[in-house]
């Protein structure tokens, strides 16, 4: 069986620590777990890795952010994978900062990568986990906080939630997704 585990972020060293881009982190972290490395290729960092015998394609596009969905379904068609065993992560502004939550489907809650990915293949029936940035933002600031660096207290929490973000993806292909959400969602 073969995954297909999409980080969103945008490309650049000017957005490396921003809250935008904790799914490139998040694919960092589990690139590290599965000792593999990242190489660019077509639209993406790519990473390939074995975990509990199967195939996982880790891929960080290079698109930024709202034109995600070309990079998306390149690795798919490529790779073979199939829409059941795709996970895109990405931040989230309606969850509350470090909290992590998995679902199945659903919309793009105004995430324009999201937005991107469902236009580009047709369904919004991808999962997705969805990683809480807060929402601590003036009217007509969300972009500016999303591209924003983490506060200090963040960033002390953050290495314990890019390691339960991890868990969650990697049970997501080791046990799959109903699973994974009753035993993850809410931690």
């Amino acid at each position: 069986m073969k995954y297909l585990i999409v980080g969103l972020g945008n490309p650049g060293i000017e957005y490396e620590n921003t809250r935008h881009n904790v799914g490139f982190r998040v694919l960092d972290k589990i690139a590290g777990e599965l000792e593999s490395s990242f190489v660019l290729d077509r639209a993406a960092f790519v990473s390939y890795a074995k975990y509990k015998g199967r195939s996982v394609v880790l891929i960080k596009p290079i698109t930024f952010m709202n034109l995600s969905g070309k990079a998306v379904n390149y690795w798919m068609q490529k790779e073979g994978v199939t829409i059941e065993n795709v996970l895109v992560i990405t931040d989230d502004l309606a969850l509350p900062f470090g909290k992590l939550r998995m679902k199945g489907s659903g919309s793009d809650g105004g995430h324009n990568g999201l937005k991107d990915i469902q236009a580009t293949l047709g369904t919004n029936g991808y999962s997705r986990l969805r990683f809480g940035v807060g929402n601590d933002f003036s009217k007509g600031r969300q972009s500016d906080y999303v591209l924003g660096k983490w506060e200090k207290e963040e960033e002390l929490a953050l290495p314990e939630r890019l390691l339960s973000a991890t868990k969650m993806g990697l049970s997501f292909c080791a046990i799959g997704l109903a699973l994974t959400m009753t035993e993850w969602n809410g931690k």
